[in-house]
């Protein structure tokens, strides 16, 4: 992106503990950290691929930004100014959700389901501007007026999706989540409904935080990737920089095993070992799995630092 652009979204050291076990009254005794530290910019007219295993916190940091989980610490800032995310979502940054059909009310319409979101927010409140708003929503997604009278039920998975496409852009928003919208259809749809939000953020200008772990569509729609593990961003940079000169071992990796035609082209690539609960304490959270690890990678936390574009968290590089 250009150096001369301003973030539209800027998270700064997010972090998000959940109780994991609790005495007698109620009370946390142990939490476990889903984010630690998460930091990272989105400009305008971006889409920025968050990447990594699962557990590793990406849906907790999307639901965190958003406003749906109340953040331990750290910062959200949309157009430089603070969010106050701790108090509920802000209708400048929707989301859509991973199951296309847990996420649709099955008692309401489709009309209804797209028209909500503008009745919470007060946008649209002239019922002629409200309607013809979600006719003109579903022909953006695909879809006709005359199916705005349906219930989800009668949709198929990949037009449930796009209901929620056009449900996600009923307000407006300034950055839409993508959390896995894709992981739960088929295969053949997945690239209709990636092609679709490609298209609309052409025509509309749209930013995205697209939230997955498919390697190969996260390259295809991203212009620059984060890999997140156990709630820290290990390596950041442009897409074709992150896949075809990766720095950081855990990022080599997870891109290693991805399925290759030619298995000797990786094969130089160490894998990864042990088991992600290992707990590395105050230092690296990947040096437990490491083919690289050093004493100072179990005794102190990398600092981020930039290296031929690459924001990157690993003591290889000085």
């Amino acid at each position: 992106m250009d150096k001369e652009m301003q973030p539209l979204l800027s998270v700064r050291n997010l972090a998000k503990r959940f109780a994991v076990k609790k005495d007698f009254w109620g009370r946390a005794k142990e939490y476990n950290y889903a984010l630690n530290g998460v930091s990272f910019d989105i400009f305008p007219g971006e889409t920025l691929g968050l990447v990594g295993e699962s557990g590793c916190g990406k849906t907790t940091a999307g639901r965190t930004i958003m406003g749906l989980y109340r953040p331990t610490a750290g910062q959200v800032f949309l157009h430089g100014k603070e969010l106050d995310v701790a108090n509920g979502p802000d209708k400048r940054i929707q989301m859509i959700f991973q199951d296309p059909y847990a996420c649709l009310n099955p008692r309401m319409t489709v009309g209804e389901i797209i028209a909500e979101p503008m009745e919470i927010n007060g946008v649209y409140k002239e019922a002629g501007a409200k309607k013809q708003r979600v006719y003109d929503l579903l022909d953006m997604v695909g879809l006709s007026k005359e199916q705005a009278n349906r219930f989800p039920h009668e949709f198929s998975g990949g037009q449930r999706q796009r209901i929620g496409i056009a449900r996600a852009l009923a307000v407006n928003p300034d950055v839409i989540i993508c959390d896995e919208p894709i992981s739960a259809l088929d295969v053949s749809i997945q690239a209709q409904v990636v092609n679709l939000m490609s298209r609309l953020q052409k025509e509309l200008g749209l930013t995205y935080l697209f939230i997955a772990h498919d390697l190969a569509m996260v390259k295809y729609i991203s212009h620059r990737v984060a890999v997140m593990y156990k709630g820290s961003i290990m390596e950041l940079a442009k897409a074709e920089d992150l896949y075809n000169n990766p720095m950081h071992p855990y990022t080599k990796t997870l891109l290693a095993a991805i399925p290759v035609p030619d298995p000797d082209v990786r094969a130089d690539i160490a894998l990864i070992k042990g088991e992600v609960s290992q707990n590395v304490g105050t230092g690296c959270p990947f040096a437990g799995r490491c083919p690289s690890a050093s004493d100072r990678c179990w005794a102190e936390k990398p600092k981020t630092k930039v290296i031929n574009g690459h924001i990157i968290a690993c003591h290889l590089y000085v």
